[in-house]
């Protein structure tokens, strides 16, 4: 892993606190102009719901997150974008009694793999709540609200660890699974590690770890890498994620590689060395993270996300459940360089 050996490649990332060549954004600077206009502060799009997932189909978008029962899926449709906010939530599935994804269903995520729908979801056990894991759901009908969510089992790894917030993306004719999970010496709370495919259940050697939490931001009250999200744009593979503890100093990150390099190769990936999402009190935001990519209406690059209105917690940070949806559209430098402008509000 390469921690952005290129000049261009700071100036390119709005938003990198800590590295004062980040101040200066390109004058190719690329923002939507009800972004740059909007002076108000943040509000949430889906109160509530945190880690959100939107998948484009289609005949328009389905949006899936955690709730904050931890208890069940839930899936809602729309035509468009602003139709998420009041579509009715369907719940296709709901936490066992006990045993294996029986507590903490946390950040599902919807995907289609050959005409199949699928669900990638996090649990643990009502017996050991933290013993999380990855599973996997498989649908066939063709609206993936109705029909039957068959339960495919625990998408295994080579190490039996914490692990969770699986993705899924496509590449080359390749499917690979980005996830997060827990090293065998507990040295950190999770990294990211990547693979191929063998089957949308199943995972195929080697495992690679593309990043771990060795940055100060990446450390504060838990050492986390977690919450990958996929955008391929512009001859890159770029991976956003989110670190730290889940309160106000969550933040996001972001790892990319060629797209002609070899995936399963550490080196291959770069690293940015400071946030590139985070904090901002003027706007309301505390603690974003654990975000999505998707396209837009009109075809632009939008990315979902969580935050909460305040610092304040009423509980501990997953028993409150104050984390809610939102959503902003990002740019892109003239580097072909994602720009999430931090600095603006939504």
């Amino acid at each position: 892993m390469k921690l952005l050996p290129l000049l261009v490649v700071l100036t390119g990332i709005a938003g990198l606190s800590g590295c004062q060549i980040a101040q200066t954004e390109p004058a190719s600077l690329t923002v939507a102009p009800q972004l740059a206009a909007n002076n108000e502060v943040s509000a949430a799009f889906i109160p509530r719901r945190a880690d959100p997932w939107v998948y484009k189909a289609d005949n328009g978008y389905y949006f899936t997150s955690s709730v904050p029962e931890f208890d069940r899926i839930e899936l809602r449709f729309s035509p468009d974008i602003a139709g998420l906010a009041q579509a009715e939530a369907t719940t296709v599935w709901r936490k066992k009694a006990s045993g294996p994804m029986s507590a903490n269903i946390w950040a599902p995520e919807l995907h289609r793999i050959d005409d199949v729908w699928y669900l990638y979801v996090a649990a643990g056990e009502a017996e050991r709540p933290f013993q999380i894991r990855m599973y996997v759901l498989a649908n066939s009908a063709a609206d993936p609200r109705q029909g039957q969510w068959q339960e495919l089992g625990q998408m295994q790894s080579a190490l039996d660890s914490f692990s969770l917030d699986a993705t899924v993306f496509a590449h080359r004719g390749q499917h690979y699974m980005v996830w997060a999970q827990q090293d065998a010496e507990r040295s950190y709370n999770s990294a990211l590690l990547l693979a191929k495919m063998a089957t949308p259940g199943r995972l195929q050697a080697p495992e690679v770890i593309i990043s771990q939490p060795e940055f100060g931001w990446e450390q504060q009250g838990y050492k986390v890498n977690e919450g990958a999200a996929v955008l391929i744009r512009h001859g890159k593979i770029f991976i956003a994620y989110s670190a730290s503890a889940t309160d106000h100093r969550y933040a996001m990150g972001l790892l990319w590689a060629d797209e002609t390099a070899d995936l399963l190769k550490p080196e291959s990936w770069h690293k940015a060395p400071a946030p590139v999402f985070q904090t901002r009190p003027e706007f309301n935001r505390y603690g974003p993270g654990h975000n999505s990519f998707v396209v837009g209406d009109n075809g632009e690059d939008l990315m979902f996300y969580h935050a909460r209105d305040t610092q304040q917690l009423q509980g501990s940070p997953l028993s409150d459940g104050n984390r809610h949806t939102r959503w902003r559209q990002i740019g892109w430098s003239s580097d072909g360089l994602p720009l999430f402008n931090d600095h603006l509000p939504d």
